[in-house]
């Protein structure tokens, strides 16, 4: 673990304040045990007692009971501390994940070539522009009414995003996934369950006056779903597809990707999410994986899959892989999707267990990202444009677009 905090870049020094701190818990703990047990056994002589010896033995009950009391905070306040330090701490990075900070992954595979724009005659025109021409996005109204980050989709925007979202659900739903419709809300307990109450923290945002937690992404609520309970090793994996709209300060990401719809601080997202026994985690790992390159494949994007490296796993994650989409007018890659293995991190903290014959143990949570709606458009339209501003739509789509082939620009 001293190793793996040492990858992530985080404090070594917390695996032993843990080590420390749980070692107090189990010695209160076997104190209050034995002052609990010697104070039972005073009990039992006080009513057989009479004269001195049982004022005697009064005496030395009241002082028991003091220390019994104190023996027990002590308890509690050194088993507090325990999960407190123990929530700070990482998930245990995969062996294989690459050392380093976010450039320091790997690149696992590339899938299709970029345009040659040069080739073709004309200079590509960013998304904000594309999406201008179709009547698509409105940023201004957006920053009016909401601030910076904030958009309209309009017309064939919004008709683009309902597309995108009714093709994922439909891949997803064929792929043996429960469809669902997630709160957007969130109890502490379930934000601070899946890990986005630590390091993650400042992006999340909160509603003081509630203590509800808006949800960056529908993972939160799906891991939550199954909270408390036990479920069947026979009936895994157990497998959702949620969708919800998603909340994101972006703290520490000023100046950057500020034109356009790419970094936002609300949009809507598909999310695949696995409930599956340990052993099989790495296996369903790289099927999410599989069932994003199959989605990006359809919208016939150029990507390639990295291997996140362990600066940029975060807390929940043992390890990571993103897809990122081929954006022309920046000329480099973007991450459109990720998928990650949480391992049991989520489910101890969650008390998701499964049952494996006469066995009780915590079960594996994977999830991974089919469609963020305002990253996927803005791939479309930079990979998919036409020299007049048009926007050619991928077959997988059009017959969620009333079989419209092509996005044509609007009247001024």
């Amino acid at each position: 673990m001293r190793a793996s905090q040492r990858a992530r870049g985080e404090d070594v020094g917390l695996v032993d304040a843990l080590l420390s701190a749980d070692e107090r818990r189990r010695s209160s703990s076997v104190r209050f045990d034995e002052l609990r047990s010697e104070q039972k056994q005073l009990g039992k002589l006080i009513p057989k007692a009479t004269g001195d010896e049982k004022a005697e033995l009064l005496r030395k009950a009241g002082e028991l009971s003091a220390s019994v009391k104190a023996a027990d905070a002590a308890q509690d306040e050194a088993a507090e501390e325990t999960q407190r330090l123990l929530r700070q701490l990482g998930n245990l990075v995969h062996p294989d994940v690459p050392v380093g900070g976010e450039e320091d992954f790997t690149v696992l595979e590339t899938v299709g070539a970029p345009r040659d724009f040069a080739a073709e005659g004309f200079e590509p025109r960013d998304h904000l522009e594309i999406g201008q021409l179709l009547g698509a996005i409105d940023t201004e109204r957006g920053a009016k009414v909401s601030g910076s980050r904030f958009y309209y989709l309009t017309g064939v925007g919004a008709l683009l995003e309902l597309a995108l979202v009714n093709a994922a659900i439909a891949q997803a739903t064929a792929a043996g996934f429960t469809p669902m419709l997630t709160p957007a809300l969130v109890k502490p307990r379930a934000m601070e369950g899946t890990g986005f109450l630590g390091q993650a923290a400042e992006n999340v945002y909160h509603l003081e006056k509630d203590d509800y937690y808006l949800v960056g992404t529908s993972e939160v609520p799906l891991a939550a779903y199954h909270m408390d309970e036990i479920l069947d090793a026979d009936k895994l994996p157990l497998r959702y597809a949620g969708f919800s709209p998603c909340f994101r300060r972006e703290a520490g990401t000023y100046g950057k990707d500020t034109r356009g719809i790419f970094r936002v601080h609300q949009f809507d997202k598909v999310e695949m999410f696995s409930y599956v026994a340990p052993d099989d985690a790495e296996a369903e790992h790289q099927r999410l994986l599989d069932w994003e390159k199959q989605w990006l494949t359809g919208l016939e994007l150029p990507f390639q899959v990295i291997d996140v490296a362990t600066g940029d796993l975060g807390a929940s994650a043992s390890r990571k892989y993103d897809c990122e989409a081929w954006i022309p007018t920046q000329g480099k890659y973007r991450e459109l999707t990720s998928a990650s293995n949480c391992d049991e991190f989520q489910a101890r903290r969650l008390a998701v267990r499964m049952r494996d014959g006469k066995h009780v143990k915590p079960l594996a949570t994977l999830n991974g990202t089919l469609c963020a709606v305002p990253r996927t458009i803005v791939a479309i339209f930079e990979n998919h444009q036409r020299p007049d501003g048009s926007v050619a739509v991928p077959p997988v789509l059009r017959p969620y677009l009333g079989g419209r082939e092509v996005l044509e620009p609007v009247a001024p």
